[in-house]
């Protein structure tokens, strides 16, 4: 058995710099390719999760969200869950037309985060869907905390599942082929960081911006960072960011084979 944790970026899915901006085609060919994963490796359990992109970052934005105090009243979190939910059911509705056994497991629906950690979660039907052969589907979502509601990244939602069911792989596909090791200057793009370690990453941070468009959650340094509290965790567990624009990468990743990308590792 192998078990995968495979995150799609709301970058990649949407147009960050629009409103509720999907990109259909780059659903339907990711959908594809994870039902050829599947069909090429039966021993292989995956779990899948999405970021909100243009949905949920943008309904934060128009609703007053703040990082430090979180949502203005339950009316903006009801709006933020429901942009969210949005675009969970396009990728959901993708995956079913490629034959995909994708069941929807919203975060909002169970968990309870304190100082940003998810201290609670239902993880028990991840658990029972893989073993009936199918595919947990979760995201980026609005949580419950003691006073109130936040947000929480897909990132974190994942942390909290490898507690209970760890993978040895987990697959971030963003709009960009990797980490660069500093920002674009010109027509040529700059070299990738080919790997992060907890070791490495003080001195690589330096050159690397966070996201483009409307991003709630800290763009690409804090996925970074996160992915690196993740590893020293979990020490086995390999973390690899690439490109989804890619046309085969992630049925390729999926099935063991070396493509371009950061790769993270606790060292």
């Amino acid at each position: 058995m192998t078990r995968i944790f495979v995150k799609l970026g709301g970058s990649l899915l949407t147009d960050k710099t629009a409103r509720y901006a999907a990109r259909h085609d780059v659903l339907a060919r990711l959908a594809r390719e994870v039902a050829i994963a599947r069909g090429a490796c039966p021993d292989l359990e995956l779990v899948l999760a999405h970021g909100s992109g243009s949905y949920g970052h943008v309904a934060a934005r128009e609703t007053g969200y703040d990082r430090e105090r979180g949502h203005r009243d339950v009316l903006a979190y009801a709006r933020v869950a429901a942009a969210a939910a949005t675009l969970n059911s396009l990728v959901r509705a993708a995956l079913l037309a490629a034959d995909v056994p994708a069941v929807s497991l919203p975060p909002s629906a169970s968990a309870l985060v304190k100082e940003g950690r998810i201290v609670r979660l239902a993880w028990d039907p991840f658990a029972r869907i893989l073993t009936w052969g199918g595919v947990p589907l979760t995201y980026g979502d609005v949580a419950l905390t003691a006073v109130g509601g936040t947000i929480v990244s897909t990132e974190v939602v994942l942390t909290a599942l490898a507690e209970h069911l760890p993978p040895t792989r987990l697959i971030l596909l963003t709009d960009v082929p990797g980490v660069f090791a500093h920002p674009p200057t010109g027509k040529t793009p700059p070299p990738l960081l080919e790997k992060i370690t907890p070791t490495t990453w003080p001195h690589q941070r330096e050159g690397v911006r966070g996201a483009r468009g409307t991003d709630v959650t800290g763009g690409m340094v804090r996925k970074v960072e996160q992915m690196l509290a993740l590893v020293e965790r979990f020490p086995d567990i390999e973390v690899l960011i690439a490109s989804g624009h890619t046309p085969g990468i992630l049925a390729q990743a999926l099935q063991g084979e070396d493509v371009v990308g950061t790769r993270i590792t606790r060292g």
